[in-house]
């Protein structure tokens, strides 16, 4: 998708608890599963490490340590995330902004993660909601909420309370003395009903919503369905009327159809392969999508408005990167050809090299001492081909990090008296 394209982004994505999940049978959604069991030699692929590790250092800090302190599962789902999170930063508009639903199991590693690639400063809230049911726990409290994590794309975000208002419970209609507290002043008759109908913004925790096992007309079959009235808040607080609304973990369509509702654009996206049937059938059974009834068999076509595919959508705009450090520096286009893992370059390098620090010059007996970094850095336009890679060890690597060039790294240890000694009877 064009960067820039969306305006909202509100998603459900797994949540690593490690269990199967899959469609009752002979249900709207019977077909649909996901696995949520993660692992990172087969689940990681070598690829996303060396794109966050080129360039979302942080975002590797991050994963790397909830994998030491969690575990391998942890730092597999969030590499996973990883990845999608940051095309989602890219396509978001500078007014957009992104709900990220999650629970206990995740929510305190993914909320890291987001403040890494959208920026501490654009985190907005972290939304609990809260719902009551049957519970057997003896050993803690019942686990009752979930989280939604809103992130703005920047200061300019779209946000329309007064499109969410809800009435007060309880409003106190005792007389005040002005600035005495609650809404102030000397509350009337006239006043008062003034407020009540006006009402107010939610507060950050929603206990209105009950879950979709309790409401019959909803219920599709999909094994982690969210009611329909809790994403039609976040759409209409977050986006406008024809606005781009964007689930890339579609599932059961519950955003789609939210953002149809409300009038809004939308792309859903789905791993499972009749993800685009349902969506159908939940628009047709809310009375939003009129098309006659068909046995035919051709799975990617047009229904009206509803365009489906398999195929790759093909960007219009510059393809630029998404990491925000890089889209204010010129754009180097990489030499053509297939790429190189950061693996297969360190190999190249030591057999160039040998076991030596290009910074410092010092030679090292096993190339764990060596780390791959590049000659002219990411931030100043350098590229990812092997042509401006360079080894250090560690110390130069901190040295030189985000800003020095090799030549920059060499002058600076020389003046400081860092450069490994010289071979004096050469």
């Amino acid at each position: 998708m064009n960067s820039k394209s969306v305006h909202l982004i509100a998603t459900d994505p797994p949540f690593n608890k490690g269990r199967d999940f899959h469609a009752t049978p002979d249900s709207l959604a019977d077909g649909a599963s996901f696995h949520d069991r993660w692992s990172w030699d087969k689940d990681v692929h070598e690829e996303w490490v060396d794109q966050i590790t080129d360039d979302w250092p942080l975002v590797m800090n991050v994963i790397t340590g909830s994998r030491s302190s969690y575990g391998d599962d942890m730092g597999a789902f969030l590499c996973y995330m990883a990845v999608r999170l940051i095309a989602m930063h890219r396509v978001l508009r500078d007014d957009g902004s992104i709900y990220l639903h999650c629970d206990h199991t995740a929510s305190h590693y993914l909320k890291e993660l987001m403040d890494a690639i959208f920026g501490r400063a654009q985190f907005r809230n972290e939304i609990v909601w809260c719902y009551t049911g049957p519970s057997n726990t003896k050993r803690w409290w019942p686990r009752k909420h979930d989280v939604l994590l809103f992130y703005a794309k920047s200061k300019t975000t779209t946000f329309n309370c007064d499109a969410v208002r809800v009435p007060y419970r309880q409003l106190n209609t005792q007389h005040r003395e002005a600035g005495g507290g609650g809404i102030g002043g000397n509350l009337t008759p006239e006043t008062v009903n003034e407020f009540r109908k006006r009402g107010k913004v939610p507060e950050d925790w929603w206990p209105e919503f009950s879950p979709v096992g309790r409401i019959a007309s909803e219920r599709t079959g999909y094994p982690t369905q969210k009611p329909l009235a809790l994403y039609e808040r976040i759409v209409r607080a977050s986006s406008n009327e024809g606005d781009v609304v964007l689930d890339p973990f579609a599932g059961c369509a519950t955003t789609c159809v939210a953002a149809e509702k409300l009038k809004r654009q939308w792309v859903g996206i789905d791993i499972w392969e009749k993800a685009h049937e349902h969506v159908i059938k939940r628009l047709r059974n809310e009375s939003m999508l009129a098309v006659p009834d068909s046995d035919r068999e051709d799975l990617w076509r047009m229904f009206g408005e509803i365009k489906c595919t398999k195929e790759i959508p093909e960007r219009t705009d510059d393809g630029d990167t998404a990491a925000p450090f890089l889209k204010t520096k010129t754009r180097v286009d990489e030499p053509k050809g297939p790429k190189m893992t950061r693996k297969k370059m360190l190999e190249a390098l030591l057999e160039q090299h040998g076991y030596k620090c290009q910074g410092c010059d010092r030679s090292f007996d096993d190339a764990r001492y060596l780390e791959l970094d590049h000659n002219t850095p990411r931030a100043d336009g350098g590229i990812n081909h092997i042509s401006n890679r360079i080894l250090l060890c560690g110390p130069c690597n901190r040295a030189k990090s985000h800003t020095l060039t090799l030549s920059g790294l060499r002058k600076l240890n020389k003046k400081n008296g860092w450069m490994a000694l010289e071979d004096k009877h050469k």
